[in-house]
């Protein structure tokens, strides 16, 4: 689809509104991560298995987004600028696909029905997670504003 377009304005743009987009879906992960983190695991009252289920949901949609989406669009970018910001994204593309076989794996945990052990277990995983989450988050910020950012605004003078 960005491949298409004609101009590195029209090209990078749409690789901005692509980004906007998973940073949107982002937020909507952090909010049903602090409403699971909130929730009470053995309690009846709340939906648990549903939240628990959305946000593994939007989480594995968010990982998955990230890795077959943006950062192929960011190296795409890296590529063409050819200003040695390849090498950022290579650092760390280790680091990120570590982080999302945790996320697979905590998805593979608790997406489907729960075992009351696996539901005593909720608060400590989910806290693994959520640093799981934050690292990744601080790694992709820096990727986006040390290669995409900058050639934006290079495209845009």
């Amino acid at each position: 689809m960005l491949e298409q377009c004609k101009n590195a304005q029209e090209r990078w743009g749409g690789v901005h509104q692509l980004i906007d987009k998973w940073l949107n879906e982002r937020q909507s992960l952090i909010v049903l991560f602090c409403n699971l983190s909130a929730s009470k695991p053995l309690s009846e009252e709340e939906p648990l298995a549903e939240n628990l289920q959305r946000f593994c949901e939007v989480m594995m949609d968010y990982c998955s987004a990230g890795h077959f989406e943006i950062y192929e669009q960011l190296m795409n970018e890296a590529r063409e600028f050819d200003d040695g910001t390849i090498d950022l994204a290579n650092e760390h593309m280790p680091r990120l696909e570590a982080l999302t076989g945790e996320c697979v794996d905590f998805n593979d945990t608790y997406d489907k029905h729960c075992t009351l052990d696996q539901l005593a277990k909720l608060p400590a995983d989910l806290s693994a997670i959520g640093e799981v989450l934050e690292e990744r988050f601080q790694i992709e910020d820096n990727l986006i504003e040390k290669m995409h950012n900058v050639h934006r605004e290079a495209v845009a003078s």
